[in-house]
């Protein structure tokens, strides 16, 4: 019989049972529902209650380019935005800056002016749709535009909600899109984090990024933790500033993939909740059940679509949609079939929304939270995830 291993790298036998799980302790490593340490999910009723938001990536081109594709989608159910820059925005350079030369609205819009953002979100009221902002270098620049253009629509920044990436230390690590040194663009990390808790109380001014280090060659183990020790440093530093754990932590996010095998996938987010939530309790000393909790936004890695025979990755993605809502996902962005080789066509984001919705009202997957909890398979390599990370 064939050998298996995890893409983490634990061997995978043909058939598992009870057996696997001696020793294991149901409230202590597994529980219920919304209950600590939350392996089953951060919400009693999961989808019952409420459904994963989705957010396509979009972003290309002028703001209004990119506007007439946040209404594009939102007119077919999308009920989240997540935005993408182009990078001359994500680096802190004008348009016109001679090295932004060939990569303005490239790979997402740009972003110049305060009236470049007002643009970008004319007509969407920004005090009941919620947006992502991927930015990290420029995190608080952008965000401060964000919420001036808010203010200019007539919103209250109580009643904004938005993520800004704000997650430099990943830039570091695995995708480099950081301009200033370690120390001081912590200090802006910081710096946001610590303003957004005293004045803007709906914003998750930190979105932790395991996605960015699992496209950069890591396995699933290594995503997460990785993830970890980076938002444990984000909490240390906050700490060290003065800050209560409980004050910010409720508000920390995070963003990770789920393209590989289904159920290493299920595992990988069981057992991060796990963690960070005995991470947060027993080591930072959070007393709030807020701050335990791990929210994610789950979505594909584009690195697993292929050029060839593109319309395969329609599929893919579904896959990819039914291991995200398995793994308890909060928010869901799928890659859409075009990924390899263009920025995403109208046709091909509205699919990958078709795909989420398909997934979220047809598969009974919704029907009931960590439809997955209990199966020998799923327990066990929950287990030997947890020991990995």
């Amino acid at each position: 019989m064939k050998d298996l291993r995890a893409h983490a790298g634990m061997p995978i036998k043909p058939v598992y049972g009870p057996e696997d799980l001696a020793g294991r302790d149901f409230d202590r490593d597994i529980g219920r529902p919304g209950e600590y340490p939350f392996t089953r999910g951060i919400h009693k009723h999961m989808y019952r209650e409420r459904l994963w938001t989705m957010r396509q990536y979009i972003g290309f081109g002028t703001p209004t380019e990119t506007n007439a594709r946040f209404k594009y989608l939102m007119a077919h159910g999308q009920d989240a935005l997540n935005v993408a820059f182009d990078l001359p925005t994500q680096l802190g350079l004008d348009s016109d800056d001679p090295r932004a030369d060939g990569e303005v609205g490239r790979v997402g819009m740009a972003i110049d002016t305060l009236a470049d953002m007002e643009a970008a979100f004319a007509g969407i009221p920004l005090d009941r749709v919620s947006v992502s902002l991927t930015i990290n270098g420029m995190a608080a620049p952008i965000t401060a535009m964000y919420y001036a253009v808010a203010a200019r629509q007539g919103a209250a920044a109580d009643r904004v909600v938005t993520t800004p990436q704000n997650d430099i230390l990943k830039e570091f690590v695995a995708r480099g899109t950081w301009i200033y040194p370690v120390e001081p663009s912590l200090r802006l990390v910081g710096d946001l984090i610590e303003f957004s808790a005293r004045h803007f109380p709906r914003s998750n001014p930190v979105s932790v990024c395991g996605y960015h280090i699992r496209e950069a060659g890591c396995t699933t183990a290594q995503e997460m933790a990785y993830g970890l020790a980076i938002a444990a440093a984000y909490v240390e530093m906050m700490v060290a500033r003065g800050m209560s754990v409980d004050e910010f932590a409720p508000r920390i996010s995070f963003n990770f993939t789920a393209w590989g095998k289904i159920f290493e996938e299920v595992a990988k987010f069981r057992a991060g909740r796990r963690l960070y939530a005995r991470m947060l309790r027993e080591r930072f000393g959070a007393r709030s059940p807020k701050s335990w909790m791990f929210r994610s936004l789950i979505g594909g890695g584009g690195s697993a679509f292929t050029m060839q025979e593109p319309e395969n990755n329609i599929v893919r993605g579904a896959y990819i949609a039914l291991a995200a809502a398995l793994s308890g996902a909060q928010t869901m962005a799928l890659p859409t079939y075009d990924e390899a080789y263009t920025i995403p066509s109208a046709k091909a984001q509205l699919i990958a929304l078709r795909t989420m919705q398909i997934c979220a009202e047809e598969t009974g997957v919704a029907d009931t939270a960590d439809p997955l909890g209990g199966a020998y398979y799923v327990e066990w390599l929950t287990g030997e995830m947890e020991k990995r990370i």
